[in-house]
């Protein structure tokens, strides 16, 4: 074998490890870009139709992909103009001005804990009805969801 040919051999092996720590260091810069900012999904949302004809509570869970933590700030829809953001402590429930959604995280919204309540409705929702709200986000914008309306018992899985 000649010196160049020996020299070139090896020299493959650290010309390859150059090359694998350069990809590396791309992909580890454009995860560390995505995961600097919320990625925020909706799910499990739900209304129970309403026993008044003027109020009514509604639930979900915001999930957060993101490496950023976000707030929802508020949330609105065709069926009512004051809509507002409550937590429970104890028995006692508690208008919230802002709900945090953490990052690698989620804000969940259900029964006996932090919720939504719609006043003034525009009708009365029937179970089958599918009802918009869009929520707000301080800095992921906004996101709409179609909530559909369940019976008044209704309880989901998990």
């Amino acid at each position: 074998m000649r010196k160049s040919t020996v020299a070139t051999a090896a020299a493959m092996p650290l010309l390859l490890a150059g090359g694998l720590l350069l990809i590396t260091g791309c992909q580890s810069e454009k995860d560390a870009l995505k995961s600097d900012k919320a990625d925020l999904s909706v799910s499990g949302a739900y209304l129970p139709q309403p026993a008044m004809t003027d109020m009514a509570a509604a639930y979900l869970t915001v999930k957060n992909d993101g490496g950023e933590a976000d707030r929802l700030t508020s949330v609105t829809s065709p069926l009512s103009g004051d809509i507002t953001m409550h937590t429970t402590e104890g028995s006692q429930m508690k208008h919230a001005g802002e709900l945090e959604v953490p990052a690698n995280g989620e804000l969940k919204l259900a029964r006996g804990g932090a919720h939504l309540m719609l006043g003034k409705l525009d009708h009365k929702p029937k179970v089958g009805e599918k009802v918009e709200f869009t929520l707000h986000f301080a800095t992921s914008g906004a996101v709409k969801v179609q909530v559909p309306v369940e019976s008044a018992t209704f309880r989901p899985e998990g």
